[in-house]
This record gives C-alpha cells, structure tokens and sequence, in this order.
C-alpha cells in the first residue's frame, strides 16, 4: 500500500511498528469482509481477486525498494527553491495544507483517468470486477516511474515540507480505503462535502453514466465545483471494472496490461503527433467508438 510507505518516509524509522499495525489493520479488515460474504451472507466473493490484490500490494513493494523516482529530484529541488517557509504550527496551517492537497488530489486524480500515461498505472486500481475493500490495494507498479508525485510539488514550492505533505496525502489515501466498501448505506448531509463509499461506486463503476467522475479524496467538494461530480442513480446500478473487463488472476499481467496496451498503440500511431496523442490523450483516444 502507498499510504504506509509515505507515513514511513514522512515520520522516519520510528513509526515502522505503527505502520506494521496499521498494514495488518487493513489486510485484516480486508479479509474479515471476505469472510463475511462468504460464510454469513453467502454471497459470491472473489478470492482469486483478493489474493490477486495482495500480489499487487507485494509487486509494489517490492519496485518500491528499487528507489527509483521521477518525482523525488523535482520535490527537492522545489523545496531547495520554495518561496517561504510554511509552519505547520497553527491550524490554519495545517488546514492550508489539508485543502491545498485536496485540490491536488483531485488534479492528479483527474489527469490520471484523462491522460494514458498516467492512466496505464491508474487502470490497475479499476481492473477488479468487483468492488470490495481488497481493492483498494491494487495500486499499480509505476506510479513512481511515472512522476504522479509531480502533482503535489507547488505545495512543497510554497514551504510546506515535502514530509509534511507526503503525511497528508498518506492519510487522504489512508481515507479512501473504507471508500471501498459497496455494502456502506449513504451518510446523508455528509454526501455533500465528503467522498464517501456512495460517490466511490460510481467512481469505480464502467458504465457509460458513470464514466470519468467523482476525483476527490477525502472531499466531494471539487468534483461539485467543477462539474465532475455524478450521483448513484437507482436505475443504473454500477458494473464494476474497467470498459473492457480484465479477465485475470495474474499480478503481473494487472500491472502491466495498460502498458502493453499503451506499447501496442504506440507501435501502431502514424507519426509523432499521433504518439503523442495517443501518450497524453484521453485512454479511449486510440480506439473512439465508431460512428454511427
């Protein structure tokens, strides 16, 4: 998981049995909703896609331990370069910080459905066809070959310290992950303000209504203000995993799939402005539907 790995960085050496807890925490709360479809509701669950998300979680971890970054020098530099120096004494501080990554959160997020290049790793976090708290796992490999820290750099710019906002986009992640729980009933006002597991169906949902909605993190409010917020409609219930379903148990075929796909198209495009189109496009750029 990404979340234990930043607080790890954030907070040093010293928070590693905490963030062991934690990590047990969630696997545990994980399996346990497993269980309990299983045995008590006896209802279908997927196991091979549970322990298909732990095979995700391990791959990270280890491509993790390689140290390779885009974003790392640019954080750096920005922090070596930032305007001021931002304490994080006050609660004002500290609320600057929560909603500045929130908005950054929700660019990041945005771009990582709308721009292929990010999408190839984002598409493994959309790749189970069932929606469960197992998922929130599946977080790809690449995210840290392919600069998606870049997107919190003009907060480290401004002063705040790079552990600082590494801590807060830990927990906005840390957040999301009962976020993936379909079983949750909708929190009434709360769905106003909140990202919340009602808004995050829809967001994990292949539908045609549902597509390329609802980015934010800990905070709907974003995706209200710039009209990417979608509601669950009673008469469109959600149907899970990506536009063309992944019809695999294989980590490595989940974390590699979009960037096959990516290298396919590539191949293929006639010309640079055509690769780049393709690179920095929209996912479905390369194959629009046909017309009628």
């Amino acid at each position: 998981m990404q979340h234990p790995d930043a607080l790890r960085q954030a907070f040093g050496p010293d928070a590693v049995p905490w963030l062991l807890g934690l990590l047990a925490l969630v696997l545990g709360a994980a399996a346990l909703e497993g269980l309990v479809q299983t045995f008590v509701r006896r209802v279908p669950y997927d196991w091979r896609a549970f322990f298909a998300s732990l095979g995700d979680a391990v791959g990270r971890r280890a491509v993790d331990a390689l140290g390779l970054s885009i974003a790392a020098p640019v954080l750096a530099w920005a922090f070596a370069h930032r305007v001021q120096t931002l304490s994080l004494a006050t609660p004002a501080a500290v609320a600057l910080l929560f909603v500045g990554q929130e908005f950054f959160y929700y660019g990041y997020h945005r771009a990582a459905h709308r721009v292929r290049w990010f999408w190839a790793t984002h598409a493994v976090h959309h790749s189970p066809n069932e929606l469960t708290l197992a998922a929130a796992l599946r977080l790809g490999w690449t995210g840290k070959l392919t600069g998606s820290a870049l997107f919190f750099a003009p907060l480290v710019w401004l002063g705040f310290p790079p552990a600082a906002v590494l801590a807060t986009l830990a927990a906005n992640l840390l957040y999301q992950f009962w976020l993936h729980a379909p079983w949750m009933p909708r929190l009434g006002p709360l769905e106003w303000v909140l990202n919340t597991p009602t808004h995050h169906k829809v967001h994990h949902a292949s539908n045609p209504e549902y597509l390329d909605c609802n980015y934010g993190g800990v905070l709907i409010v974003f995706d209200r203000l710039f009209g990417t917020f979608v509601d669950l409609r009673d008469d469109v219930p959600p149907r899970y995993g990506l536009t063309t379903p992944l019809v695999t148990h294989n980590p490595i075929r989940i974390a590699l799939h979009g960037w096959l796909a990516l290298a396919q198209d590539l191949r293929a495009a006639r010309g640079v402005r055509a690769g780049l189109r393709i690179l920095f496009g929209p996912p479905a750029a390369a194959h629009p539907p046909p017309k009628a």
